[in-house]
């Protein structure tokens, strides 16, 4: 099935930010963040609704999916990021104008609760989008250069060829993969978990699944991965990067648990398709923009993931 892709972007074009899910903690730091772009030599502009707060959302569902709708429509925009993740895309899902994205493809930069637009993009438009950096925090205090570096290459160029480092969880397991060919899919977990059963989701068969997480203790990653396991994904897919789980800890000392890792281990220890652990990407300094969507290639021989394919035109 063929995807859209979007055309790339070049100093001096428009960007615009959107806050389709929780508002940001501190509006001040919205200002750095377009600084910080600006310096670059791109414009920016922000949504219409962009500081509305009603509790852990960043305005209501409507105000936020007019942001969206306003920034896919308006031509002048030629790509849009998002401000934070935080919580509420999910509940615009079934109220965006899905046709007027189609017809006008941009680039959409987001992770975390992003993950359920950019599900529902690929699913209802083939539209390419784009896991990486969002405004807060990545760009609006220390930037880092290895999330700079590779985030503006990927979405700036058409010619990009980039490899990346990769530890394998279940190697003993592998026995005659050598070379995974496939499209990658996936984000969050939590996010990824709570769309199964819904019309908003890719299909998996023969995808390279991305999982990433934060502030999850065990027994909720272990019930998420579950949710897959039994809808049957993990035996779809043909490959899995996990990316970063960060604080996935038990905060509760008198509770008993498992180590995360003990986890892990129960769900893809023994598959029979090559599984990513560590791979830089999630709630973290350094992370690797991911074109979802697009073909990437898990060479076990060399011990890299290779992007040979460019998420733009």
């Amino acid at each position: 099935m063929k995807y859209h892709k979007p055309k790339k972007i070049k100093r001096g074009d428009l960007i615009g930010l959107i806050s389709p899910a929780s508002p940001p903690p501190d509006p001040n730091m919205i200002e750095s963040g377009v600084k910080y772009i600006e310096s670059l030599g791109y414009k920016t502009t922000l949504a219409k609704n962009v500081g509305k707060v009603r509790g852990y959302l960043a305005g209501t569902d409507e105000e936020r999916v007019e942001d969206i709708h306003q920034m896919f429509s308006d031509k002048n925009v030629k790509a849009i990021f998002s401000l934070r993740g935080g919580y509420g895309a999910f509940r615009m899902l079934d109220k965006i104008d899905y046709k007027l994205i189609k017809n006008n493809p941009k680039i959409f930069v987001g992770f975390s609760e992003i993950t359920a637009l950019q599900m529902a993009f690929l699913s209802k438009t083939k539209l390419i989008s784009f896991a990486g950096p969002m405004v807060l925090p990545n760009f609006s205090s220390e930037v880092s250069s290895f999330t700079e570096d590779n985030f503006w290459k990927v979405i700036t160029s058409s010619k990009i060829k980039s490899t990346v480092k990769i530890e394998i969880l279940n190697e003993s397991s592998l026995t005659n993969s050598v070379k995974v060919i496939g499209k990658v899919v996936g984000g969050n977990l939590a996010v990824l978990s709570a769309m199964i059963g819904t019309d908003y989701l890719p299909n998996f068969k023969n995808k390279i699944l991305l999982l990433e997480e934060i502030s999850e203790p065990p027994y909720k990653i272990d019930r998420m991965l579950n949710q897959l396991r039994l809808h049957n994904i993990f035996n779809e897919v043909k490959g899995i990067i996990l990316g970063d789980f960060i604080d996935c800890i038990e905060q509760d000392k008198n509770k008993n648990t498992m180590e995360l890792t003990d986890v892990l281990s129960d769900y893809f220890e023994s598959l029979s398709i090559p599984v990513i652990k560590s791979f830089p990407f999630g709630h973290s300094k350094n992370i690797v923009t991911l074109p979802i969507g697009c073909k990437i290639e898990i060479n076990l021989k060399k011990g890299i993931i290779e992007f040979s394919e460019a998420g733009v035109k």
